[in-house]
This record gives structure tokens, C-alpha cells and sequence, in this order.
């Protein structure tokens, strides 16, 4: 394991046992946790994306503030929805945004999942081509935003501009050079992940994927990563492609985490259907004192295939609790799990 960041999926909720009780909340406390998961080591910091729900929504400007207020730490998505994006605005926006992180932008994207409206990016002014599925837009959006990211020019100059042009077509601009290395697929099966490898993206795996085998939820996410890098493999990429799991791990360190927490123990895979032909295997939370957890964890497959191991952390508890939560994670698991 070399890398350990945080992901969060940035709810608020009005109730009073809430500390994110508005969007205000939700975006300064995910600054702020952060600026505060880089002081405590960690190597990544991501955030989830859902459209008409109270959640985290619009990343760019979230992502831009906290690489103005951080100076290492990753600063990443897991996911952003392909079938509601425009991928020519969004060149411009991850552009901008990695440049003023200082190049340090990690963004997942996907075909998305379901959502809390009925096909949404129709609102958005989206819609598949005829024959072509929701999936098939999100997949097609995606590849033309890989294409752009190279930074080759396509559009014609207008012969009499008001400013000067460069020689030859014009590119989207600001150009972030190194971005489209950092481009990562959240995958929810064994197909895809095939796909994102042979497209020369990385591999985000998070914790639900379609249940292709029966098996449990770490054994088939360990064979998807094992199928994603024999095809990055067999595509002939020059560098090595990295590989992400998201995981609800917590340390019980005090009666705090065991009130909110200890009845995690022992937790089991789900099963649940995320559309009415796609049946979907959810893992399971990991919750106990410490010693108990590395062995835990030292059986999970996929955390010993990936190189990256993102911890969803429960948002709506707080900058300070979160913050404790990783550092628990960072100081008393992550060492024996070979992180550092």
C-alpha cells in the first residue's frame, strides 16, 4: 500500500446532530479537513460528485480551493459523472484547477450511477445518440476528454482575432500538462475496467461493483484489478498504471468511535440491485480496535492488489472527528498494512 488518502461524499443534511447543515458547511469543512489530512500525512484528499442531491456537486471550484490552500497532497474526484459534462468546459476548469494545485490533480470520472432524478443529464442538455445508451454518452464524453487533454490544436483561428494567435489550430486553454497520466475510471465491472486500461487510464474500484461471480465482494474486486492490469499490459503503456479501492475503515480508539462505529463488527458484503438488470455486490465497513483490524484487512484481496486505499469518512461528524478517524487509520493500521 503506497498511497492512503480520504474520500468524501460531502453530504449536509438541515438535521441539528449534523455539522453540515448547508452546502457553506459542506465545501469550507472539506477545505478545511483537507488542509488538515496533509498536516496529518496523509497522501490524498478526494471527493465525491452527485447531481440534484444535497451532496457535493460541482467540483472544480472545491478542487481549486483546496490545492490554493494545500501544497502536497493529492486533490482528486471519485467520480465525476461523464453523461452530465461537457468535456470542452471541463478541459478548462480541470486545467485551471491542476495549475494552481501545482500539478497535483488526481480526477475520477465514470459512466456515473443512479442518481436521485430520473435520467438527469437530460436537464443538463445531454442526450445518448440514437442507439446508444445513458452509458454509452457518459463513455463517449469521456474519450473525447481524453483526446482534448493531450493538448493538440483542433479549432480554426479566426483570421482577424482581437488578440494574437499562436501558429496553427488553436487548443482549449489553459493546458495542464501531465493531466491526462492523472486521469482515472471508476469501474463497476470487469468489462470496464478492461476498457479504462486499454485507454490508458488508472483504475478507481470503489466499494460496490456489478456481481459477475457470486463471490465475495474483496475476491471479485481483486480479480477485476487483475483483469484491468493484464489488459494495461497487453496495450503496450510505457508507465505503470495506478490502482485505487475505497473502504470504510475505522479504528474504534475510544467510546466515541465505538458508539458511532462498533456495530460495524463483523460486517457482511450486501447485495442490492442498482438498476432493475444490474445485480451489485456492496462491501463491507471495517470497524474494530486496531490490532484486530490489520488482520482484517491483511485478508482483503483488492487492498493488497491496489496501490492506493481511499477511506470514506463520514462527513457530516465533522472536520475535527474525521480528521481523528484518519489519524487513527495513518498511526496505528496503515504501518503494518506496508504503507511508509
Amino acid at each position: 500500500m503506497k498511497k492512503i488518502g480520504f474520500l468524501s461524499f460531502g453530504h449536509w443534511t438541515p438535521s441539528p446532530q449534523s455539522q453540515t447543515r448547508s452546502a457553506a458547511d459542506t465545501l469550507l469543512q472539506s477545505i478545511e479537513l483537507a488542509v488538515a489530512a496533509e498536516q496529518l500525512g496523509a497522501d490524498g484528499a478526494y471527493f465525491r460528485v452527485h447531481h440534484f442531491a444535497r451532496q457535493l456537486a460541482s467540483p472544480f471550484p472545491l478542487l481549486a480551493a483546496v490545492g490554493a490552500r494545500t501544497s502536497t497532497i493529492e486533490i482528486g474526484t471519485a467520480v465525476i459523472d461523464m453523461r452530465y459534462e461537457n468535456p470542452l468546459y471541463m478541459i478548462e476548469d480541470a486545467g485551471s484547477a491542476d495549475l494552481i494545485a501545482g500539478g497535483r490533480l488526481q480526477l475520477g470520472i465514470s459512466r456515473g450511477s443512479p442518481e436521485q432524478v430520473i435520467d438527469g443529464w437530460r436537464y443538463f442538455g445531454y442526450r445518448p445518440a440514437d442507439g446508444q445508451s445513458d452509458a454509452d454518452m457518459g463513455r463517449r464524453h469521456a474519450e473525447v476528454f481524453l483526446d482534448l487533454l493531450r493538448g493538440e490544436g483542433f479549432a480554426e483561428p479566426n483570421p482577424q482575432p482581437m488578440f494574437p494567435n499562436p501558429p496553427g489550430l488553436l487548443r482549449l486553454e489553459p493546458h495542464a500538462a501531465g493531466l491526462r497520466e492523472r486521469i482515472w475510471w471508476g469501474a463497476g465491472s470487469n468489462a470496464t475496467a478492461v476498457w479504462a486500461a486499454k485507454l490508458g487510464m488508472n483504475l478507481q474500484s470503489s466499494t460496490l461493483k456489478n456481481d459477475e461471480t457470486g463471490e465475495a465482494f474483496h475476491v471479485q474486486q481483486a480479480a477485476q484489478i487483475r483483469s484491468y492490469r493484464a489488459a494495461w499490459t497487453e496495450a503496450g503503456h510505457a508507465r505503470e498504471p495506478r490502482v485505487s479501492v475505497s473502504r470504510s475503515i475505522f479504528a474504534l480508539m475510544n467510546d466515541r468511535d465505538r458508539a458511532y462505529f462498533g456495530g460495524e463488527r463483523g460486517g457482511e458484503d450486501q447485495i442490492g440491485f442498482i438498476d432493475p438488470q444490474t445485480r451489485a455486490i456492496f462491501g463491507r465497513s471495517y470497524a474494530a480496535e486496531p490490532e484486530a483490524l490489520i488482520e482484517q484487512l491483511r485478508q482483503d484481496e483488492a487492498i493488497a492488489e491496489a496501490d492506493t486505499l481511499l477511506l470514506t469518512i463520514p462527513n457530516q461528524l465533522g472536520v475535527d472527528y474525521c480528521a481523528h478517524a484518519i489519524e487513527a487509520i495513518l498511526k496505528h493500521v496503515a504501518p503494518a498494512l506496508g504503507w511508509r
